[in-house]
């Protein structure tokens, strides 16, 4: 009983020794056994006349390799699936980098794994020392490896692409919400008095050159016509601010001129400035008229 266990236990670690076999000369062994099914297939298909002998099939594998093609010539063939295997490879290696750069989601594609083909290239790279029936096979591997690493790089160049576009959309969106919550801000803090006055003098300066002096007069002419109140409304229909009679000619410094103070000063500094000249000239008018 004891010499049988043994004796299964060294069958056993004979055949894990065989399965670490090189990869090449598991290559060369499928290739060989390939070759011999065809040789062997052949014999039957054509089986000789009764009498003859049947044909070595190690003699007819071994025509087979003698016939193949020079190993230096079959090297060189290899050679340019090599070349497009290892860009594919570095091409794949690239991307991933970009991809966990951006930080963004590209689930809808998986990883791309570069390992394999990685494998089989560094054992291409020693053709010089195989024999060309296993240069063949493995360039014929290399080859449909980078076909298969290509697709999943497109896949997830496309998935990449996708991520980027949705981010750039939802950055422009932010954006835009951002500058609308701002302008509203800034309308806001326009619109009341004291935000309508520092318009006023800001524009009042820049535009026309009148100074302190000019807006004191001008203080006091809309603080009588409106309060600097952009809603103002008097019952003879003069609008806003100025107090323009109708209020729709504002529209000609924006559409805006009802819900907008800076648009209502623009049109009343500009019609001030075409009419008395200055806001003092206006103020004495409206004081000894009582309108201007």
């Amino acid at each position: 009983m004891l010499h049988e266990t043994r004796a299964l236990r060294r069958a056993s670690d004979a055949a894990n020794a065989r399965a670490t076999t090189r990869r090449p000369m598991m290559i060369l062994g499928t290739a060989a056994a390939t070759l011999l099914g065809i040789t062997l297939t052949a014999g039957i298909v054509s089986v000789p006349a009764s009498g003859s002998e049947i044909p070595d099939a190690t003699a007819a594998v071994a025509q087979l390799v003698a016939a193949a093609e020079p190993h230096a010539k079959v090297a060189d063939d290899a050679a340019m699936p090599l070349v497009d295997a290892k860009d594919a490879v570095f091409a794949a290696q690239a991307l991933t980098y970009d991809v966990a750069a951006s930080g963004l989601d590209v689930s809808a594609a998986p990883p791309v794994d570069v390992s394999e083909l990685q494998h089989d290239i560094d054992a291409l790279e020693d053709r010089d020392a195989m024999s060309p029936l296993v240069v063949t096979v493995l360039a014929g591997e290399v080859e449909a490896e980078t076909t298969t690493l290509a697709t999943a790089t497109v896949a997830l160049q496309g998935a990449l692409t996708a991520a980027q576009e949705k981010k750039a959309a939802d950055d422009a969106a932010a954006a835009a919400a951002a500058e609308a919550e701002a302008a509203a801000v800034a309308l806001a803090s326009a619109n009341t008095v004291d935000g309508a006055k520092a318009t006023a003098q800001q524009m009042m300066s820049s535009r026309y050159g009148w100074g302190g002096d000019q807006f004191s007069c001008l203080d006091s002419l809309w603080t009588k016509e409106s309060g600097w109140n952009y809603q103002a409304y008097n019952p003879s229909g003069a609008t806003g601010i100025p107090q323009a009679l109708p209020g729709s000619k504002m529209a000609s410094e924006g559409s805006d001129w009802e819900t907008n103070a800076t648009t209502q000063i623009a049109w009343g500094l500009g019609y001030i400035s075409s009419v008395y000249g200055t806001p003092c000239s206006a103020w004495g008018h409206s004081q000894a008229t009582n309108w201007y």
